[in-house]
């Protein structure tokens, strides 16, 4: 999968399908200089984990990692760290960090001390210089920081290995239009890939030293499980609930992305356990109206949007909120089968169906709903703007399905 990478750890935060991330790259660019250095800063500390596992696997964990994405989960952290932590002008991180080098605090990789990268803003590296500008001591800043880029780096690699592990399930092909770690290394090599990904997780998440951080992240993790469990017992099931389908989506989905909001409050402000709790029932719905809308995309497509076939899910058996939605309004979709799809013509076919019932819109209708809720349960006692990107965020997540 190496090969197919073709762009920097610093652009690849950026990168995915046509039109997949268009209104998060400008969120990011609004977001100021320092959102897009740490942003940078979060790219290259994962390619570094992930580059020193050792070959062959490190192979495999840093090329699903560098094959891009929308990095969702991570900006939640940093979001959410800077709704709730000191005023942007005391962390700067252009100013104020060290760069991340291959010292004690940064896993070695691929990258020479010697050979300096450009990233967003101009600097060499997404640190910056060295020298310090904070109200605080600069080592007690700098490990501020470290500690909010592991916890951004932690979510990611999970979400990475639920990916990973869902390929060999699913037998999917391909991931971001690229074949997946199952595909071209096989099943075995995929789900030791995903358990090296988890395991990077949790050990980077450690050396932050905090119960609560690592009990978000479980407990995250414990959801995605289930989830998965549950998705498996409703397999080509023709009777699943819409309610049975949100508590599917709450788990597999929507825990993750409030793991990621928890983390990036616990770790700006460790004892705001009621504004971590607030920001995690914001990105709970945020990762609902997330997954909803990433079902309509997989019936409505196009391939070069979504890096896969209109249709995959279904033809892998997941019964979605689309189908359940257009089960209701057409009694015949009751009766088709999903274990009788046998080619992805089948399961295009059966997209067209759903879309004509109209299912599409009240689907995507439903996941409106859900954002509009999010915004509307973020605390009013967050200091005056620092809501805005949040909210940004909500309105990115509708924006790639418009």
């Amino acid at each position: 999968m190496s090969t197919a990478v073709g762009h920097s750890s610093a652009d690849s935060f950026a990168t995915g399908p046509a039109g997949d991330t268009d209104a998060v790259e400008a969120l990011i660019h609004n977001g100021g200089d320092r959102l897009r250095a740490r942003m940078a800063r979060i790219e290259l500390y994962l390619e570094r984990v992930t580059s020193a596992a050792g070959a062959p696997l490190a192979e495999h964990a840093n090329a699903t990692i560098m094959a891009g994405g929308k990095r969702l989960r991570p900006l939640l952290v940093v979001l959410a760290a800077e709704s709730v932590g000191p005023e942007p002008a005391v962390l700067m991180v252009g100013s104020d960090f060290p760069p991340l080098t291959r010292g004690a605090d940064s896993p070695p990789g691929p990258s020479s001390p010697g050979k300096p990268r450009s990233f967003p803003g101009g600097s060499s590296s997404p640190g910056g210089s060295s020298s310090p500008g904070g109200s605080g001591p600069p080592d007690t800043a700098a490990e501020e920081e470290q500690r909010l880029i592991r916890a951004a780096v932690a979510v990611e690699l999970v979400h990475s290995a639920t990916l990973v592990h869902d390929d060999v399930i699913d037998r999917a092909q391909l991931r971001r239009g690229r074949p997946t770690v199952a595909a071209q290394a096989g099943r075995q090599a995929a789900i030791a890939t995903g358990d090296l990904l988890f395991s990077r997780a949790f050990a980077e998440l450690a050396r932050n030293e905090d119960q609560a951080q690592l009990r978000a992240l479980s407990d995250a993790s414990s959801a995605l499980a289930a989830g998965e469990l549950l998705q498996r017992e409703d397999a080509y099931a023709s009777d699943v609930t819409i309610e049975r389908y949100l508590r599917r989506c709450e788990l597999k989905t929507a825990a993750l992305f409030e793991a990621a909001c928890r983390l990036g409050a616990l770790v700006a402000a460790p004892d705001a356990a009621e504004l971590a709790d607030a920001l995690g029932a914001f990105a709970r719905r945020i990762g609902l109206a997330f997954q909803i809308l990433d079902d309509v995309l997989d019936v409505s497509g196009p391939v070069e949007r979504t890096g896969k076939a209109r249709g995959t899910d279904l033809l892998d058996g997941t019964v979605t909120l689309p189908l359940i939605l257009a089960r209701e309004r057409d009694s015949e979709l009751v009766d088709i089968d999903l274990a009788g799809l046998r080619t992805g013509r089948q399961a295009e076919e059966l997209c067209d169906r759903i879309a004509s019932t109209g299912a599409l819109a009240e689907a995507r209708e439903r996941a409106l709903a859900v954002v509009a809720e999010a915004k509307a349960v973020l605390p009013a006692s967050l200091p005056a703007g620092r809501p805005m990107l949040l909210e940004q965020v909500a309105d990115a997540v509708v924006a790639r399905y418009r």
